[in-house]
């Protein structure tokens, strides 16, 4: 399973494809959207930022998934919306907007998971890595916000 670090390196990296391609390269990984997915620290406050794919989308709502690539544990942020769903979104180098995340019901995931490893077979092969269920969250737009 990825290492922190290697998890960390590998945001750095995209971060950098980004920056030097002053935004053409990096928002899309084959026809998949790239976010930035800004929570708020669950234990220091602070602003934690990592880059996600949206491998579906539901309208305006965007779908990640919580695999930290098949890895025993949750990944970070998803522990931290947890403590504090509202999130900040940035999509194709825009600016980052207020939405609201949540987990999707155990009937949500079971009706969009197929649909989602069908296009993105390795999410499938995480799940097989790890005996939690990984989690499908939804960052919804802020109605007003």
């Amino acid at each position: 399973m990825p290492s922190r670090f290697t998890l960390a390196a590998m945001n750095a990296v995209h971060r950098g494809l980004i920056a030097v391609s002053f935004g053409r390269w990096g928002w899309r990984l084959g026809s998949t959207p790239v976010l930035e997915l800004t929570t708020t620290g669950r234990r220091s406050g602070l602003p934690r930022s990592t880059m996600l794919t949206s491998p579906l989308q539901l309208g305006d709502a965007l779908v990640v998934v919580a695999s930290r690539g098949g890895d025993d544990q949750h990944p970070a942020w998803l522990l931290n919306l947890r403590a504090n769903p509202e999130v900040q979104v940035a999509l194709e180098g825009r600016p980052a907007v207020t939405m609201r995340a949540r987990e999707m019901t155990d009937d949500e995931r079971a009706r969009h998971w197929p649909t989602i490893t069908s296009t993105h077979p390795n999410y499938a092969a995480y799940q097989r890595r790890t005996d939690r269920v990984i989690p499908l969250v939804v960052l919804e737009p802020v109605v007003g916000g």
